[in-house]
């Protein structure tokens, strides 16, 4: 039986791409030992991948008082709620690794209310939900309870943009029909 494709889009061979698209997923590869089927299906729009990617790590690999976990944390609750399979399985390995807890991401993408975190992650997640789904209706009350959370200006814009640029990723990669790779479902287990 062949395996199952990673897209309904073509996928193209690393070989033949651009050298700094070939070299991001180079690297990525070296690091974990495969190549994550989102770069291979978004390397089908190189412009794009480049843009994708560059926003991605402007909002995901900041310091700051929101923690890289707490980050992917956002990632995995907004894309549960968008039913985006890919997002959830990839970010919810990499919550695992980052949290140090392989419990965790089951929890979050479930039903974050009953999982094993803070009240402050809890806020937080509310207001990521709430951008996710209804951001229409965001208000001054909901950035002063994150302030009442110990959340500043900047960590409430970036809950925001994490939340607002995971929509569009959960988006893509439904429409594409993104496989997760085997390698995400035992990581941090």
């Amino acid at each position: 039986m062949p395996a199952p494709a990673i897209s309904r889009f073509p996928v193209p061979d690393i070989a033949t791409l651009p050298e700094d698209i070939r070299a991001r997923i180079t690297a990525v590869q070296e690091k974990s030992g495969f190549v994550p089927n989102v770069f291979l299906t978004l390397a089908h729009r190189p412009d794009e991948f480049r843009a994708f990617f560059a926003y991605h790590d402007a909002l995901m690999d900041k310091p700051g008082p929101i923690t890289k976990a707490e980050r992917e944390m956002i990632v995995v609750v907004t894309s549960s709620a968008n039913q985006c399979q890919y997002c959830v399985v990839a970010h919810g390995a990499i919550l695992r690794v980052r949290a140090k807890n392989p419990l965790i991401a089951d929890q979050v993408a479930v039903n974050y209310r009953k999982a094993d975190i803070t009240e402050r992650q809890k806020a937080m997640l509310d207001f990521a939900m709430k951008v996710s789904a209804r951001a229409y209706e965001v208000g001054d009350d909901d950035i002063q309870d994150l302030k009442a959370h110990g959340f500043t200006e900047d960590d409430v814009w970036d809950i925001a943009a994490i939340a607002a640029f995971f929509g569009m990723s959960n988006r893509l990669a439904n429409v594409t029909s993104m496989r997760p790779n085997d390698e995400f479902f035992a990581m941090g287990r």
